[in-house]
């Protein structure tokens, strides 16, 4: 049997993630030839090339890809294992790793400085992304806690809802609409909107309202930032579909109008999700724990 160092594993998955060894050795916190020299030593040991240069980019071989699947399945093992003995400490430390789609961020920080409060000697390590992109982390076991705001249909996850999470369509002040009372969503047939990208779940969930009540939807603009879908809207470009969550400020400053119209808001709510059947170490069980029974307090009270 091969002889493989977690270093050895550590610094090819590091590279893997985003094809480069300096930004492998940026997140190990060692220098670009100690990551090198742990990838020749990997592939010594393997007897094959894992990657190859292309350009100033690093690409895996076919061996490579293989290797990168089995070798994320193995660390997540090896993880659980750290995880099962970790239950045998007290929560004094401990570490979280924790993944929450992008309109979180709104909240999250909040809640992290509560959090730390109580339980000072827990590190939580955030990652940040839309819907697709942690849910590809959830389904490689990348992360011991999501953040989201619907349950995946497709991978088998244990989820429960902590906060809730009001969407409804925003303006500008000066848009015709923000004067009418109780119009029906046909009212929006023809209006521009400036929309999260594919991907997104903010714009899933528009997309399947607007679908119920056969709106067509007029999109002048794709953007993957909250905060620049806000600025367009207030610019004039359009409207927007968003989480009220994130447009508190904006709404009581006048700088954005929110629409009444019949049906919304939407009421979805914040759920904290792990794959089914994981064992959560002591530190990511308070943390889950935290969320349930004060998130959506904090969360109604902060935003």
């Amino acid at each position: 049997m091969h002889r493989y160092t977690l270093r050895q594993l550590d610094a090819f998955v590091e590279v893997a993630r985003d094809r480069s060894v300096s930004g492998a050795a940026q997140r190990l916190h060692v220098t670009q030839p100690a990551v090198s020299m742990q990838l020749r030593q990997l592939e010594a040991a393997v007897g094959t090339p894992l990657v190859e240069t292309e350009g100033r980019r690093i690409r895996l071989t076919p061996a490579g890809e293989e290797f990168h699947r089995l070798a994320l399945a193995a660390l997540a093992q090896l993880k659980e294992l750290d995880d099962a003995f970790e239950q045998r400490r007290s929560l004094q430390r401990g570490r979280v790793q924790l993944a929450v789609v992008s309109t979180a961020k709104y909240f999250i920080p909040m809640l992290l400085v509560t959090f730390r409060r109580k339980f000072p000697g827990i590190d939580v390590q955030l990652g940040l992304g839309n819907r697709e992109v942690v849910l590809e982390l959830l389904a490689r076991n990348e992360c011991d806690l999501v953040v989201m705001g619907r349950a995946p249909e497709d991978i088998a996850c244990t989820a429960l809802p902590f906060a809730t999470n009001p969407m409804a369509i925003i303006a500008a002040p000066t848009h015709p609409l923000a004067r009418r009372r109780n119009a029906p969503l046909s009212m929006l047939r023809g209006e521009s909107f400036v929309m999260r990208e594919p991907g997104s779940g903010t714009r899933a969930a528009m997309e399947r309202l607007f679908r119920s009540h056969r709106v067509p939807i007029k999109a002048v603009m794709e953007m993957p930032s909250n905060e620049t879908i806000k600025q367009a809207v207030m610019a004039g470009m359009g409207l927007a579909f968003l989480s009220l969550r994130t447009v508190r400020h904006e709404l009581a400053a006048g700088r954005l109008a929110l629409l009444d119209l019949q049906g919304l808001p939407v009421l979805r709510h914040w759920y904290v999700t792990h794959r089914e059947g994981k064992k959560l170490s002591p530190a990511a069980a308070a943390f889950k724990n935290f969320l349930v029974e004060e998130g959506g307090p904090l969360v109604d009270a902060w935003s």
